[in-house]
């Protein structure tokens, strides 16, 4: 438990530091690489892909907006439908690499043997499953 708290305590701080180096935090720096990875992707999608409810995606998207990183337009294909892509500034700050979270993931994973990487890789999914699962 120490550990998964240091962990925890480490993504915010290094989101506040992104917020002052990027201009935005780590969860803003998320959906912009995945917006980046999956231009014209919907907000409900967006929130299945992040793992987070929609309403909290909306608070995260309406900040992105407002400082012009993020674009919502129609779908051309449904005009019912919104879809998001990135700004040329937000594509910018979806390219930075210093001090970012996954800079530092990149780095920490890059000392692990690939081995050891695919065995966290399942225990961390086993422990977000029973994370997400209702108490019984």
């Amino acid at each position: 438990m120490r550990l998964l708290w240091a962990i925890v305590h480490a993504l915010q701080k290094r989101s506040k530091r992104m917020s002052a180096e990027l201009g935005v935090t780590g969860p803003q720096r998320l959906v912009l690489r995945v917006v980046g990875l999956f231009p014209r992707i919907s907000a409900g999608r967006l929130s299945a892909v992040l793992h987070v409810h929609p309403s909290t995606l909306t608070g995260i998207l309406q900040r992105l907006r407002a400082q012009r990183l993020l674009q919502r337009s129609a779908d051309p294909r449904d005009r019912r439908r919104a879809v998001l892509h990135l700004t040329l500034r937000g594509a910018r700050v979806n390219g930075a690499n210093r001090w970012t979270v996954e800079a530092a993931v990149r780095r920490a994973l890059a000392a692990v043997p690939p081995r050891e990487r695919m065995a966290a890789h399942r225990a961390l999914t086993l422990l977000a499953g029973h994370l997400e699962r209702s108490p019984r």
